[in-house]
């Protein structure tokens, strides 16, 4: 297939052009920096721009039979209005500039995969989240709502899939290589109370279901993107810590966090325990469904 990506140059956008081209697909990234791509550049077909600008990079998305924006600037920043303003914008722009460049009457069936996150279910305690679940009232939940809204507006002229990514954990970005250098120092452990879920997905198994929604023409709206055991924060630092041989008694009070992120801080407190019912419903198998056998192996990884 020829898929077009937007969000090419980061963490989950390097590993899936990876995974694309492994798998013999065509690949156009829209980068504002090549350089960026490192050894990817020369390996597929870079077009210069930004999804929040239009411009001439918008001619290209009728030319591919897939188009996968992954863009959006980190929520890991403190909550400022500004930020806040950012946050939304760059998720928003992007989405409302490739569906806008989508034809209206495409010669050949398309398809948009578009990201959104599993803060759109807000803060739900243990309450289990699958695809159906009702949205939080959060701000990262109203922002998700916009999202997957905006995206939407490409049914009729595309199969719309919006990817609700929980926690990722790779070797070279995502969660836990932040963690992984406290933990090696033993200062690191639970965050407040511990009991908040975190939905987790090692990356090898975020990009196969990518390819995996790609390719199954049945799956179209919401997709939960996380393993199928979720588990509490408490469970996540045992785990690490065992895999580590480091403690992991200090631990981070939850005063302490609401002080340093503000606001953001309800995300990494309170939780939420994702399910990914679409993608079990559709037979996918994951490479890693527990997590364990997840931080070996990104820990080995990492030391090779």
């Amino acid at each position: 297939m020829k898929i077009f990506i937007a969000g090419s140059t980061g963490f989950l956008g390097q590993a899936l052009i990876r995974k694309l081209i492994q798998e013999g697909h065509t690949v156009t990234a829209l980068a504002r920096n090549p350089r960026k791509l490192g050894d990817l550049a020369p390996r597929i077909r870079v077009v210069s721009g930004s999804p929040l600008i239009p411009g001439p990079w918008q001619q290209e998305v009728a030319d591919h039979e897939v188009i996968i924006n992954l863009t959006g600037t980190s929520i890991f920043t403190r909550w400022t209005p500004a930020a806040k303003e950012m946050i939304l914008h760059s998720r928003i722009d992007s989405t409302r500039n490739i569906v806008e460049a989508i034809p209206d009457h495409p010669a050949s069936p398309v398809t948009l995969i578009n990201t959104s996150a599993s803060g759109y279910y807000g803060f739900c305690g243990d309450e289990e989240k699958p695809e159906n679940g009702l949205p939080g009232r959060d701000f990262l939940a109203s922002v998700c709502k916009a999202w997957e809204a905006e995206a939407h507006r490409a049914q009729g002229k595309a199969r719309v899939i919006c990817l609700r990514i929980g926690i990722v954990l790779g070797k070279n970005g995502g969660a836990l290589a932040k963690m992984l250098p406290g933990f090696r120092l033993g200062v690191a452990g639970k965050l407040g109370h511990g009991r908040q879920w975190f939905p987790w997905i090692h990356l090898d198994d975020l990009t196969s279901a990518i390819l995996f929604c790609l390719e199954n023409p049945k799956i179209q709206g919401p997709v939960n993107l996380s393993a199928p055991t979720p588990v509490r924060n408490s469970e996540f630092t045992s785990l690490l810590g065992k895999v580590l041989h480091r403690p992991t008694f200090l631990g981070v009070p939850g005063f302490a966090v609401r002080l340093v992120l503000g606001e953001l801080s309800g995300v990494v407190l309170e939780g939420c325990r994702m399910m990914p019912g679409v993608l079990m419903a559709n037979g996918f198998s994951f490479r890693f469904p527990t997590l364990q056998p997840a931080i070996e192996d990104i820990v080995e990884k990492v030391k090779s």
